[in-house]
């Protein structure tokens, strides 16, 4: 059999070395050592991956940090809720679709080729979505995007919001949203979720949905997620985001809530970066770092994804797209830095999320998409210590984006000039 490309002495992502992977027709074609045919790209033992995939994120705000002259000064959600909700009156339709350009040049240097943007739809023209609509179609080529129909300010913010998020989905939009912790009382935050998992089964689309993000232990707007996602028959094409009051919950109710999800098939997305930064605002010690359960919740069977959620927006003052970082961070504050945590914790940017998604197509196995990306380093493990940007970012079969190693250089007596620190270090990941 032809192929166009043969990448070469890869190692891959389950520990296994010396593979090379065949490509034909945009599509991987084989896996196996000592192929031959094709142009050849040498992967010189380092880590070739499925690409990065943000399963949460919002680009309508993106890459606005400061454009107001104002900024988040407390780090809360609240404020930047509110930040936004000045801000967004005065965004163009060119302003949205000019950020998003921008900051997905940035995310294929990154290896980041997926992304699940929640929209905010408060505004009936839907002028970003209509925006976000227009460069999914432009992206097509090398950003997978899905959009979500995000009631941001509350689906009860005014009566009409279930014709808007109809309205979003006739634009093309892949999913429902919503944020019922938002909504003026803990009952309409309820009625939110049924409303919306009633509008995504008549449609036949997604629902992600933004649930208890806060330190409240008594926020379980999940519950009812998980309900409704049975109820309608859903399962896992729902996805219950943040969660972060589990952080607060007692022991005995957060074993109890985690049993339900599991047993509903639903997935969950947690938002490392972010909501380290915006959780346990109201505490002096200790200190709450408002994170779900993700431990125990991928123990029960749950899939899990982290995600960027914000970058350089009213929420978040830092980000680069970089997916590994965030990866990096969970693996700290989760406790997941044993020699299994970190290799899950690479899947928790890349495979995982991918499913959450249902972007079947990815994935290291023959008949999959060529979407590939080349590391330097020689484990997953290395690459969330090392977090380097990608050697080769591939679409489809073909280079899309490559990054030349930067290497120290040293002027010290007796030392080298320079070194590469991706191959310097003589550790126990090798």
């Amino acid at each position: 059999m032809s192929f166009d490309t043969l990448i070469t002495n890869a190692t891959l992502p389950d520990g296994r070395t010396g593979m090379d992977i065949a490509i034909a027709d945009g599509r991987i074609a084989r896996i196996a050592p000592g192929l031959s045919g094709g142009q050849t790209i040498d992967a010189a033992g380092r880590l070739v991956s499925t690409p990065f995939v943000d399963c949460h994120f919002h680009l309508d705000a993106t890459l606005s940090l400061g454009l107001n002259g104002e900024y988040n000064q407390s780090g809360t959600l609240a404020e930047g809720i509110a930040l936004w909700a000045r801000m967004a009156p005065d965004f163009t339709f060119e302003d949205y679709k000019e950020r998003a350009r921008r900051y997905f040049d940035i995310a294929v240097s990154q290896g980041l080729l997926a992304v699940r943007t929640h929209v905010d739809v408060t505004d009936p023209d839907l002028v970003a979505a209509k925006a976000l609509a227009e460069v999914k179609e432009e992206v097509a080529d090398y950003i997978d995007l899905q959009l979500v129909a995000f009631p941001q300010m509350g689906f009860y913010c005014r009566e009409t919001m279930g014709d808007t998020i109809r309205e979003a989905l006739d634009l093309g939009f892949d999913v429902v949203g919503g944020a019922p912790h938002l909504e003026k009382t803990a009952e309409l935050g309820r009625a939110s979720i049924t409303a919306l998992c009633e509008i995504a089964a008549e449609r036949g689309v997604m629902v992600d949905m933004h649930c208890d993000e806060n330190d409240d232990p008594n926020s379980r707007h999940i519950e009812t997620l998980v309900y409704e996602a049975e109820r309608l028959g859903l399962h896992d094409r729902v996805t219950g985001s943040h969660l972060t009051s589990m952080h607060s919950m007692d022991n005995f109710y957060a074993a109890r809530l985690i049993t339900r999800i599991a047993a509903s098939g639903i997935n969950v997305a947690v938002n490392p970066a972010v909501n380290t930064h915006l959780q346990g605002r109201y505490d002096s010690y200790p200190k709450r770092r408002g994170m779900a359960r993700v431990p125990e919740l991928m123990a029960a069977g749950v899939t899990v994804g982290f995600a960027q959620d914000c970058v350089l927006d009213p929420w978040y003052p830092l980000g680069r797209c970089a997916l590994g970082d965030v990866a990096f961070l969970a693996a700290h504050v989760l406790h997941m830095t044993d020699v299994a945590g970190l290799g899950r914790a690479f899947d928790n940017v890349t495979t995982a999320p991918a499913g959450i998604m249902k972007l079947d197509h990815l994935g290291l196995e023959p008949r999959c998409s060529a979407d590939l990306v080349l590391l330097d380093a020689t484990s997953s493990w290395e690459a969330l210590r090392l977090r380097p940007a990608p050697r080769m970012v591939m679409r489809r079969g073909q280079v899309i984006a490559e990054t030349a190693p930067s290497l120290p250089r040293l002027s010290l007596p007796g030392r080298p000039q320079s070194f590469d620190p991706a191959t310097y270090f003589q550790g126990a990941d090798k």
